[in-house]
């Protein structure tokens, strides 16, 4: 009889990791609040249970029985997965309360303290006069609770906080916002990997947004990192470290988005400890064979060692270019030019409608490839 696995959430990002289990010989039970998710056709179980729903997924574990819970690219699930696995004795990688922290951009914040490093100011708002107490412009309005840039607003002046913090608290769940002071510099991210609080694996990538959308909604990833030389690198790794130490990510995969302030000191904008939402180890895995969907699930289901090897990190450019098209259009592949691509994905068919997510630009896909620079 084969095992299974819960996977929390079932969108483009969590196909992923469906299929990786899958092709692992595992059985693939999904939950999700919708039952019209892209991933669910791929599972070989799915019920419409919340993955914020703590006893729906004890119940959904228990009636499957299943050997471990996990999610991909997903914020909200994570302190689930964790509550859920301590309480039914299943492998996880890190404590509740780590994963509350992490979830949370003003406990993320909180727990590093004011003194930490590569923290940025910040105050924390449940209503529209506390948020017009903010003066330290330029700021960034966030939802402390949302992800994928949903519900985020550059504001320059109190008007800016007057018309958009409505709409970003429309996205938290805990009806608060987080204003941070806004840092000038290029975006950078780093993939981590870590195991018995042994950083294993870390690499640092450029992250593009679309400039002409609010709130930083990403366009593509490119490694190895221009935007950062090898000083930056370093430091930028170490913030990951000291990162993780003070919040208690111990064990598995860990995704940081960072500015670099004046181009050379980083300062953390967020820290997640899963794999992304972005594929990125898809491009790390073409970039220098890495691999980290595969250690995060050898090391979560069978307690491998993982990422023991040695890995070349090329001067060559790859990028991760995301296919993106406005909500509510007609989605047509042909419309894209994946030209020299060594990887192409759509998460839609000719003739779907591409669906509102944030509202502004819509991830319909995605290639990765070789860009012809040498960095």
């Amino acid at each position: 009889m084969k095992k299974k696995i819960l996977i929390l959430g079932a969108g483009n990002a969590q196909i992923d990791a469906i299929e990786y289990c899958k092709q692992a010989g595992y059985e693939v039970v999904g939950c999700s609040y919708t039952t019209v998710d892209s991933g669910i056709p791929h599972l070989d179980y799915f019920e419409q249970v919340d993955i914020k729903n703590i006893e729906g997924v004890v119940s959904l574990a228990e009636k499957y029985e299943v050997s471990a819970i996990y999610s991909v690219g997903s914020d909200l699930a994570m302190p689930t997965v964790m509550k859920v696995s301590e309480r039914l004795g299943l492998p996880h990688f890190i404590s509740p309360k780590t994963a509350e922290i992490c979830h949370s951009k003003n406990k993320m914040r909180e727990a590093l303290g004011s003194n930490f490093e590569g923290n940025a100011k910040y105050i924390v708002c449940e209503n529209l006069e506390e948020a017009l107490k903010y003066e330290a412009f330029p700021g960034m309005m966030k939802p402390v609770d949302s992800q994928g840039q949903r519900g985020c607003f550059r504001v320059d002046t109190s008007e800016d906080i007057r018309d958009n913090f409505e709409k970003s608290l429309s996205f938290s769940f805990e009806k608060k916002v987080i204003i941070e002071e806004y840092i000038e510099g290029p975006e950078i991210s780093i993939n981590a990997y870590i195991q018995d609080g042994e950083l294993k694996f870390a690499i640092v990538s450029d992250r593009y947004a679309f400039t002409e959308y609010p709130g930083g909604i990403i366009k593509e990833h490119r490694i190895p990192s221009s935007f950062a030389d090898d000083a930056a690198k370093e430091k930028a790794i170490d913030l990951a470290k000291r990162i993780a130490e003070k919040t208690g990510i111990t064990d598995g995969p860990c995704y940081y988005q960072i500015k670099l302030k004046n181009n050379k000191e980083p300062v953390i904008l967020e820290v997640t400890p899963r794999l992304d939402g972005c594929h990125m180890w898809n491009l790390i895995k073409h970039y220098c064979e890495a691999d980290l969907l595969d250690a995060t699930f050898k090391h979560l289901l069978k307690g491998e060692d993982v990422l023991k090897k040695d890995y070349t990190f090329k001067k060559e450019e790859y990028q991760l270019a995301f296919l993106s098209r406005e909500p509510n259009t007609t989605f047509c592949k042909s419309d894209f030019d994946v030209t020299g691509s060594e990887y192409v994905c759509y998460y839609y068919k000719d003739g779907d409608r591409v669906l509102k997510i944030n509202g502004y630009i819509e991830k319909c896909g995605y290639i990765i490839r070789k860009t012809g620079r040498i960095i």
